[in-house]
């Protein structure tokens, strides 16, 4: 696997920090509506991505894939009002708004496309920005939906699983982080159909075929 050029690198970092900024703004937000204040005292709940950058995540990762990671939004469940509830709701607002945001600029896109007069259209980069801010939102939402953690998924099964399955849940996820970076560089085609291939399939079908 080659380097990619400066210019794409820059590229992926332009259109993954809107994106990754959102996704933690979410996650600040929604817990701060469910009673816990943390992540709003600490100044994550805001949309200046220099709050939310992890060195290795949000700018190392993304050179050789075309996603990364935040700094998690620190939460105290101990703080909802309701635990479960308020977990849940918590986990689950990152990855959706990254869906919320894939659909606005897919079909967005394909109606820009559809309606545009004849003889005008958009230019081939900024299609093919469009389209790759919105399977990048998508392969964040796939990623943290993945039941290990510490990704969204793992802390939405446990906010679902009664208590008995709750502790051999917890027990398996010990070793979910060796997993996860065991299936990201060491079986990278199960990787890439876990996350990439549905999520450029789902971008597709969004904002139409591109190029």
């Amino acid at each position: 696997m080659g380097l990619p050029s400066l210019e794409e690198i820059v590229m992926r970092l332009v259109i993954i920090l809107p994106a990754l900024t959102i996704h933690e703004f979410a996650h600040a937000y929604s817990a701060d509506k469910m009673g816990d204040p943390t992540a709003r005292l600490m100044g994550r709940m805001t949309l200046n991505p220099l709050a939310h950058i992890d060195p290795i995540g949000t700018i190392l990762v993304p050179i050789f894939f075309r996603f990364g990671w935040a700094k998690p939004v620190p939460v105290n469940p101990m703080n909802f009002r309701n635990p479960r509830r308020g977990s849940l709701i918590t986990s689950a607002a990152g990855p959706a708004a990254n869906v919320m945001l894939a659909l606005v600029i897919g079909i967005g896109l394909r109606i820009t496309i559809a309606l545009a007069p004849t003889g005008w259209a958009l230019g081939n980069q900024t299609v093919s920005v469009l389209f790759m801010w919105t399977y990048v939102n998508l392969i964040l939402a796939i990623f943290n939906l993945i039941p290990l953690g510490p990704l969204d998924g793992h802390h939405i099964v446990e906010a679902l699983l009664p208590y008995h399955q709750l502790q051999r849940y917890r027990s398996f996820n010990r070793y979910g982080m060796f997993i996860l970076f065991g299936v990201m560089f060491l079986a990278r085609p199960l990787f890439d159909a876990i996350v990439f291939a549905p999520a450029y399939a789902i971008a597709t079908l969004l904002s139409g075929p591109i190029g």
